[in-house]
C-alpha cells in the first residue's frame, strides 16, 4: 500500500507544479490541445518508472502498462508516449529547476564542494562516432575513469552536512570537452559568503583572489606539486589531504544519484530532446527522493 500512496503523491505534486509553472512550457498550439492521456500522467509515469529501477523508456512503459494499467486507462502506444516524452523536454527542465531550488539553496556562512561527472551517449572507441545531439555533446576524456567518451558533463555544488551526504544546490550541463574552470566560475559568480572546496582543476590563483575580495567566498584547493617533487612537504600535505577528504562527499553523493537513477548511462538517446528530458527528469527524481 505504501507504493500506491507514493505514486498518489508523486501525481499531486506534479498537478501542483504543472498548474502553476510547467503549464507554460507544455502549451500546445494545435487541436490536440488537451489530450486523454494528459502530460502530468506523462511526466509522473515516466518519474515513476525511474524511481523504480525503470530506467530506460521502453523499460518504464512496459512497467506501467503491466502494473498501472488501471491507473492510466488511456495510456497510448509506446510510440507516441516516446514521442510525448521528447516533447515535453522544456517542461523536465523547469520541474528540475523548481525541485533543485527546494532540495537546497546556497546559504550564507556554509561549506560548498563543487565536482563534475560524465554523461555517457558513447565511450571508448564508439565515442569518435557519437552524432547524437551535436549541438550538446561533444568528445571529452575522464581522468578518473580513464576513459575517452562522447556526452555531456553534469557539474554540481553542493552544500556540505555533517556525516551524511551533500545537499545538492546547484546544477548544470556542459559539452564533455567544457574544462571544469570557466563553468565554475560562471556558477559562482553570484555567489557569497561561502567556501567551496574543489580539487586541482579548480585552481587559479587570479580567479580564487577576485572571488575572496569581491565575493568573500573562499575556494580552497589542493597544493599541486611542483615538477620534480616526489610528495608535498608535510603540513603542505596535511592540507591538501583534508581538501580532498572533504571533496569525497561529493563523490558519495554522485555515486547515489548514478545508482538511484542511471543518470551516467545515456547510450540510448537518439535526441536533442531525448536528452534533455533523461537528464533532467533524472535530476527531478533526485531532487524527489531528497525532499521526501
Amino acid at each position: 500500500m505504501r507504493k500506491e500512496i507514493q505514486l498518489i503523491e508523486l501525481y499531486c505534486a506534479i498537478c501542483h507544479y504543472y498548474d502553476t509553472a510547467l503549464v507554460a512550457e507544455a502549451q500546445r498550439q494545435s487541436n490536440n490541445f488537451c489530450p486523454k492521456f494528459t502530460d502530468v500522467e506523462c511526466i509522473t509515469t515516466y518519474i515513476w518508472g525511474i524511481t523504480n529501477q525503470k530506467f530506460e523508456v521502453k523499460a518504464c512503459y512496459e512497467f506501467i502498462k503491466d502494473y498501472y494499467e488501471e491507473w492510466f486507462p488511456d495510456l497510448p502506444s509506446y510510440q507516441a508516449y516516446s514521442n510525448r516524452l521528447g516533447k515535453l523536454a522544456d517542461a523536465f527542465k523547469l520541474l528540475a529547476s523548481i525541485l533543485l531550488g527546494e532540495t537546497g539553496r546556497v546559504g550564507e556562512h556554509s561549506d560548498f564542494v563543487i565536482d563534475s561527472m560524465p554523461i555517457v551517449l558513447a565511450s571508448h572507441k564508439r565515442s569518435w562516432r557519437g552524432k547524437v545531439a551535436k549541438e550538446m555533446c561533444s568528445k571529452g576524456y575522464c581522468a578518473s575513469k580513464d576513459m575517452h567518451y562522447y556526452g555531456v558533463k553534469l557539474h554540481t555544488l553542493s552544500q556540505c552536512n555533517y556525516k551524511s551526504m551533500p545537499t545538492p544546490s546547484v546544477m548544470t550541463i556542459s559539452k564533455a570537452s567544457a574544462h571544469d574552470l570557466p563553468v565554475a566560475k560562471e556558477m559562482l559568480k553570484d555567489v557569497t559568503d561561502i567556501r567551496v572546496f574543489g580539487d586541482l582543476a579548480f585552481k587559479d590563483k587570479d580567479w580564487q583572489s577576485s572571488m575572496r575580495i569581491e565575493n568573500n567566498v573562499e575556494i580552497l584547493t589542493p597544493i599541486k606539486k611542483k615538477k620534480g617533487q616526489s610528495k608535498l612537504p608535510f603540513w603542505a600535505g596535511i592540507y591538501s589531504a583534508s581538501i580532498s577528504s572533504v571533496k569525497q562527499a561529493v563523490e558519495s553523493l554522485n555515486n547515489w544519484i548514478i545508482v538511484k537513477t542511471n543518470i551516467q548511462s545515456a547510450s540510448k538517446v537518439r535526441s536533442e530532446n531525448g536528452l534533455l528530458t533523461f537528464l533532467f527528469a533524472r535530476i527531478a527524481c533526485a531532487c524527489f527522493y531528497f525532499n521526501s
